[in-house]
């Protein structure tokens, strides 16, 4: 046992002890204490240490404290250290720590041993902040010291310090290559202990690691890999590891199974349409060339097909050396049977991928995918320039006069139990429910046929069951869509081409210019021919030799063609027979499965393309839509004020006819009552009773002319209040029609029922009820007419009175009366009757404007609302305009992504085939 060992186990009084010597420690260095006392300069510094060491044993604690506090020499540094723990042993934390602070020494032992009983008096307090600092510079002062890792590790997992266990594992690991704390490390990054680490933090671990242990570096790389997977540190990961990895020696043969499928995982992660291009295009190209680099056998195809497919969208971004062994890779791949599968996930990947961006892949290339199930039937595309006889031939293999004339639709005719037929344009899939209603379809009427419209039709077709045929019937070819036309669109689809040619002049040069151009672009279609209405030729032998001359020019073009000749007018079953014979010539043996998935991978291409030519018709789509509802705003608002201006013209023209009416009555009145009142002279007579004259003149005054407005007046005012009425109907029909004119035109410009310019008719009903109810009877007033406070009619009164009681003053007092009542001015009675009278109409002329606003208001609300939904229309455009220019690039990269995705399946689907 070593010196330090000694004083670490407080062993260093066995120094004194004899081998052999049973006198118990207490005694002996009692007896040594006395026996260096009597010496002339006596050094009891080291048997006071040991007594105390014995004390401390003994759990005297007081006496080893006090044995050990006046130790001065070498010594003084472990004494302290002994007065700590027997302080600490006693409870006296405070004292302990004083203790172990106030310690100053050189040996790396001690202050280990000190700080290590410092961890225990901190854990002990909760002091965990020093408890950390204590252990960490205990571990920097000797890591290799016995058990100091250890205890490290122990009290950071047990107080959940990860940073620090990581830490600590880390450092380890490193400085000693030991594969148990890289084994640690690992549990921790499983344990998702290391997610707040950068990851670069352990570059260096897993550069020591993959020198130390390959099978361990690829456990700690996998698990460090998923740990980051889901963490915003994820892409940093990406580019810390690869760059690291691409500087390792790592290859194929070290068999990285784990680490290889983690890579597969991720390229696929990072390529799904998440991400733009330019986030991953810096770490693609290294990935990609370490993936290749440690490509399991399982996966080596998928990896090189990657990087092959990569460079192939992103030329010059994988280096050569990498290609070219991606591309030996893939040429001695055994064959790739799940192309199919791979390319129908892929289809379907973008068509979800459309609908969530609010764009629908054409029916006509779901519909074509769809169909490619259907393995075993083989299509045949019949095409030819117009008038070439291809309905008849059709006709004659369905066993149906189906076509009678020409089409405008690609019909597809193929047999089925449960007869069914619907029409399909890319953007509706309709029944045809009668053969009406399939004509009209196929453009067989010429009433409403559609462009590029295909005709799914599936019947009871025996020829076509027992061959396990499908015909593709197209519109026949001229010169208004030979460079157009639509059977261009359906060659890919189609399992060979039966290109009909016409007897009397066979294989011409227009014939001979479609079918280059069909070659050019579709090099691998099997082509055949049909010499069709072959009875126009006189005699057999006039009949074979047109056979063997167009047959004789047709080889040098198409040596491996075959071609039948044809006429409606010959014997059908016979015909039938001999075609069936064609067919069976015709039919190459192919790798059906190989063949159906090369048509899916062109319509995964076609469906990319045509959503990338989307993107551009949508912002044309927006544009067109915002500069057209800038238009119909500036329209719209024109509208309103035309219909403001017709609103004011037709309230202004309302009210004047109804003043008018109303001012004629009143000028009536004024004129009818005073002339009315001076008649009543003649009700005076030289017998009257001047008394009560004045009464009784009043009354009967009164009662004329309530009379005279009741029977006159009233009816006259009620027939012109009606023609009013009908003269406002007049103009308000002509402000409805010139309104329905107005929306017929908006309309027409939406090209659907939008706008409805209705006016409330109901004001017009409301003004009748009104006009019945005034005009129904008068509300007469009795007006003061001979009671007048009048100097004149004051005296007639006061004469009457005086001198009517004497009979020789009655002819005097007539003839008073007689010429007040002839000469009297009656104006104001009548400017008063008058105005009484049109009271209630005067009410009523006030609220014609409010009702001729109310007749216009539903055409107001209607044109406003439209100008507010077109300039909705415009700022939703601008939008959207704005996010397709800002940030073209997220609709545009993950089509290309696509592109590369399909790429990768083609070329998987090649490898292995020379």
């Amino acid at each position: 046992m070593t010196f330090e060992e000694q004083l670490i186990n407080k062993s260093y009084f066995e120094t004194y002890m004899d081998s052999g010597n049973r006198t118990h420690p207490v005694q002996v260095l009692g007896e040594l204490y006395l026996a260096e006392q009597k010496n002339d300069m006596p050094d009891l510094a080291n048997i006071r240490f040991a007594q105390g060491e014995v004390y401390f044993h003994h759990k005297d604690y007081e006496a080893a404290i006090f044995k050990w506090e006046n130790i001065t020499n070498e010594l003084e540094p472990w004494a302290k250290k002994n007065m700590g723990d027997a302080f600490l042993e006693l409870g006296l934390l405070t004292s302990a720590e004083e203790l172990f602070l106030s310690i100053e020494t050189e040996s790396d032992v001690l202050k280990i041993e000190s700080g290590l009983q410092l961890l225990s008096l901190y854990i002990e307090q909760g002091k965990l902040d020093q408890a950390v600092a204590v252990i960490k510079k205990a571990v920097a002062l000797d890591p290799d010291y016995p058990g100091v890792t250890e205890i490290a590790r122990s009290f950071f997992e047990e107080q959940n310090d990860w940073g620090n266990a990581v830490e600590l594992a880390v450092n380890e690991g490193i400085r000693t290559g030991s594969a148990k704390w890289f084994d640690i490390l690992t549990q921790y990054v499983e344990q998702g202990r290391t997610a707040q680490f950068a990851p670069d933090y352990f570059n260096e671990a897993l550069s020591v690691l993959f020198q130390v242990d390959r099978s361990r570096f690829e456990q700690l790389a996998v698990s460090l890999w998923q740990s980051y997977r889901n963490e915003s540190t994820y892409m940093a990961w990406l580019r810390e590891f690869n760059q690291l990895f691409s500087g390792m020696d790592g290859n194929r043969r070290d068999g990285w199974t784990e680490l290889s499928a983690v890579y597969q995982e991720s390229y696929f992660e990072l390529i799904n349409g998440d991400m733009l291009i330019k986030e991953i295009s810096p770490l693609i190209p290294e990935l990609l060339t370490n993936w290749l680099k440690i490509t399991s056998p399982v996966n080596s195809l998928v990896a090189a097909s990657s990087i092959i497919a990569w460079n192939e969208v992103f030329p010059g971004s994988i280096t050569a050396s990498a290609i070219h062994d991606a591309e030996t890779l893939v040429l001695n791949s055994n064959e790739y049977h799940d192309g199919y599968k791979d390319s129908m996930m892929l289809f379907e990947s973008i068509i979800k991928w459309a609908e969530e961006h609010g764009i629908e892949v054409g029916n006509k290339i779901k519909w074509m995918v769809e169909e490619l199930h259907e393995s075993n039937i083989h299509n045949m595309l019949v095409a030819g320039v117009s008038g070439n006889g291809k309905s008849s031939f059709v006709n004659t293999i369905v066993g149906e006069k189906l076509l009678t004339a020409p089409t405008a639709a690609v019909i597809r005719f193929m047999d089925q139990e449960n007869p069914a037929a619907h029409e399909i344009t890319d953007t509706e899939i309709r029944q045809i429910t009668d053969v009406e209603d399939f004509k009209e379809a196929a453009g067989v009427s010429r009433k409403n046929h559609k462009n590029e419209t295909i005709i799914d039709f599936k019947a009871d077709f025996p020829f076509l069951r027992d061959h396990d045929l499908a015909l593709i019937d197209t519109p026949g070819v001229n010169r208004n869509n030979y460079d157009r036309h639509p059977l261009y669109n359906y060659l890919r689809f189609a399992d060979s081409l039966l290109f009909v040619l016409n007897a009397s002049d066979p294989f011409t040069e227009k014939e001979r210019d479609i079918l280059g151009k069909i070659s050019e672009f579709f090099p691998d279609l099997n082509i055949h021919f049909l010499l069709n209405k072959i009875d126009v030729i006189y005699g057999q032998q006039e009949a074979t030799e047109v056979f063997d001359q167009t047959w004789a020019e047709v080889s040098q073009y198409y040596p491996d063609a075959k071609m039948f000749a044809f006429s409606s007018n010959y014997d059908n079953a016979q015909q039938l027979k001999d075609f069936s014979n064609f067919i069976k010539t015709t039919r190459n043996a192919v790798d059906l499965d190989q063949e159906r998935t090369a048509k899916l991978q062109f319509f995964v291409r076609r469906a990319i393309t045509y959503l990338l030519d989307k993107r551009v018709e949508i912002e044309n789509n927006h544009m067109e839509s915002i500069s057209w509802n800038e238009e119909m705003v500036s329209k719209l608002n024109g509208a309103i004020n035309q219909l403001g201006d017709i609103e004011e013209e037709k309230s202004r023209s309302i009210q004047k006819s109804f003043r008018k009416i109303k001012d004629e009555t009143r000028a009536e009145i004024i004129e009818k009552v005073p002339e009315l009142l001076r008649s009543c002279s003649d009700l005076v007579t030289e017998d009257s009773d001047f008394g009560k004259i004045h009464s009784e003149m009043d009354q009967e005054m009164n009662k004329r002319i309530e009379e005279y407005l009741e029977k006159t007046v009233l009816p006259k005012f009620h027939s012109d209040l009606n023609d009013w009425i009908q003269f406002s109907k007049d103009e308000f029909d002509q402000s409805q029609n010139y309104l329905d004119e107005m929306a017929e035109g908006f309309n027409s410009m939406y090209g659907e029922e939008r706008i409805s310019l209705d006016c409330d008719f109901r004001v017009l009903d409301d003004w009748r009820r009104d006009g019945d109810r005034m005009t129904n009877g008068v509300h007469y007033e009795k007006a003061n007419i001979m009671n007048r406070s009048t100097p004149q009619a004051f005296f007639l009164k006061s004469a009457g009175k005086l001198l009517g009681v004497l009979p020789q003053n009655n002819t005097m007092l007539y003839n008073r009366y007689k010429s007040y009542l002839e000469t009297e001015d009656y104006y104001e009675i009548g400017v008063t009757i008058a105005k009484k009278f049109l009271q209630q109409f005067e009410i009523f002329e006030k609220s014609i404007e409010r009702d001729v606003n109310l007749f216009f208001k539903q055409p107001f609300i209607v044109l406003e609302e439209s100008v507010e939904e077109a300039k909705n229309e415009i700022e939703h455009g601008k939008n959207e305009l704005e996010k397709l220019r800002v940030n073209p690039e997220l609709y545009r990269d993950p089509l290309t992504l696509y592109e590369v995705k399909l790429r990768q399946s083609e070329w998987m689907t090649a490898a292995g085939r020379g």
